[in-house]
């Protein structure tokens, strides 16, 4: 194991104080993440279960629970909870505030008030968009003009929400990207900084120039409903394209930003139940980077059928094409880590395995919409439903629950049923996949995404995509029972039950209040399983 010197006798573990003034005022990192995934975790089930009811609409052409009005609804609130209550903010401020100082051998982030502050703007930002569903939008999540500026729904309500909650998004990235520069333990550099660190530092790259885009995009929206002003209203001399540009210059880099940190983790979860040394650690560090730089280019993707030029087409959809190569590089470097690796399938294995998989037909259908002739045909039509879903929910969810069953024991003290855990992963990898891949086939069809009806040729291929919504709902519940129940009736974890020599498993489980009794001095790389000496410099 990697040589961090750490003192026998330990303070008090963080989980310790009680009530709740200690836990929403605590500056501590580790209870900042904790309410951080009690928050995103809540509305990932809230978007789910609309998810679950309009997908039941979908059942058959036929009206079946639900007006057209209450449809789009139902699949606004669903794209805006996830995307921005619990995507975006999800693996990056839940798991980078618990896992970052006690990874880089720290006692707290660089700013802890301003991390806490940062969780209490997320509340504000989520609370304001829960009053929107008083009188809920019905644009989609995109708040594409001019129908948002004429709509009689509440797009103000949720839209300044989303922008609330973009300071937080800020503020986290700047916290992150200080504490990775200024607090890493001595003989920490920068090779041998723990895979997910990479990744959060990129992604918070990312928080901090993306972000006020559509902050200043989504004000402007506001301006124009409440002050007439003609910034996207083309009777005003505003111009509707104008805000998808501005939209996706955003929203493209925040792809990544849900993304990038579960690539992190799947990179810290696949050598330690391989039992063997990344491979390729410096390309999949700087891969990580790459793709934070390129995705600021590749936006206009989005908007092929919109009427740009030619010109302007083309060069994006190079542009499309040249991120799947950091991308690439991460997977196969991945793959070459599993090749005739000691592999234990342990839950947490196994939903790293599956994100490979799931994200790479994500991926690769990614390529499809960014040929310009194909993404003409595909365009607005449920095989962008299933692309995007094979990275978020495929990528983003499946490295989401990896990450909670992988550091589970350290963030708790306590184990989870294991063989319940991998009943639940089987019902999620099947009905994710039975949900999304006709999907596929029915956007080659023709099949137009945000309809409450289609035509009756399409019924089966829905049958068969609601029928596996109802088993990855069920697969989603197991894994909540599981995990809420370890809590309660779970045995006690040991300090290092993986044998991992990554840094955060050097301290008790759950970890003392400041982490460290000492500060550790980092002497090994932290992915050297099977070697006897460190040999990464």
């Amino acid at each position: 194991m990697a040589n961090h010197t750490v003192a026998e006798t330990l303070p008090v573990p963080f989980l310790e104080k009680t009530g709740i003034l200690s836990w929403i005022l605590s500056t501590d990192h580790k209870r900042i993440g904790i309410m951080y995934l009690v928050s995103i975790s809540t509305f990932f089930l809230i978007a789910g279960a609309f998810a679950l009811t309009f997908r039941f609409e979908l059942l058959t052409p036929e009206k079946n629970i639900m007006d057209p009005h209450t449809y789009n609804v139902l699949f606004t609130l669903h794209g805006a909870i996830m995307v921005f209550l619990f995507i975006v903010p999800g693996l990056a401020a839940s798991f980078g505030n618990f896992l970052i100082p006690l990874m880089i051998g720290a006692r707290d982030v660089a700013f802890p008030r301003l991390n806490l502050g940062s969780y209490w703007i997320y509340l504000l930002g989520a609370i304001i968009i829960l009053i929107a569903l008083l009188k809920p939008a019905d644009t989609g999540w995109t708040f594409y003009t001019p129908y948002s500026i004429q709509t009689e729904t509440d797009v103000i309500m949720i839209t300044l929400g989303i922008f609330v909650l973009g300071f937080s998004s800020i503020l986290t990235g700047l916290n992150f990207i200080v504490t990775i520069h200024k607090l890493r333990a001595p003989g920490m550099t920068w090779h041998r900084l723990p895979l997910f660190i990479w990744a959060s530092y990129a992604t918070a790259i990312l928080q901090v120039l993306a972000t006020p885009v559509v902050a200043i995009t989504l004000l402007l929206l506001i301006a124009e409903r409440t002050l007439g002003i003609g910034f996207f209203d083309p009777a005003k001399g505003g111009d509707p394209i104008l805000f998808q540009g501005f939209f996706w210059f955003y929203s493209h880099p925040a792809v990544y930003i849900m993304i990038i940190p579960a690539m992190g983790v799947i990179s810290e979860i696949i050598p330690v139940f391989a039992r063997k040394p990344i491979f390729g650690y410096k390309a999949i560090a700087y891969s990580s980077l790459a793709i934070a730089l390129i995705s600021f280019f590749v936006w206009a993707h989005h908007m092929f059928t919109s009427g740009i030029s030619e010109v302007a087409a083309t060069i994006f959809s190079f542009l499309t094409f040249l991120v799947a190569i950091p991308t690439a590089i991460k997977v196969f470097n991945w793959t070459a880590t599993l090749y005739k690796g000691s592999i234990w399938l342990h839950s947490a294995m196994l939903y790293a395995l599956s994100f490979i998989w799931l994200f790479t037909i994500g991926g690769l259908t990614g390529v499809f919409l960014g040929a310009l002739a194909a993404d003409v045909h595909l365009h607005d039509t449920y095989f962008i439903v299933a692309h995007m879903h094979y990275v978020m929910v495929g990528g983003t969810v499946m490295g989401f629950f990896g990450a909670l069953h992988f550091w589970y024991p350290k963030w708790f003290g306590k184990m989870f049923n294991e063989n319940i855990a991998k009943i639940a992963w089987f019902l999620v990898f099947v009905g994710f996949n039975l949900t999304f891949l006709p999907q596929f086939i029915l956007g080659t069809q023709g099949m137009p995404r945000r309809y409450a009806t289609y035509p009756p040729e399409f019924q089966t291929l829905n049958e068969l995509s609601t029928i596996g919504s109802w088993i990855l709902g069920i697969g989603i519940f197991i894994v909540v029972v599981n995990l809420i129940k370890g809590l309660f009736n779970g045995e006690k974890a040991p300090q290092n039950p993986y044998n991992s020599l990554s840094l955060e498993w050097s301290v008790p489980s759950p970890p003392p209040h400041e982490n460290f009794e000492e500060i550790p001095h980092v002497t090994d790389w932290t992915y050297g399983y099977g070697k006897k000496q460190n040999t990464e410099k």
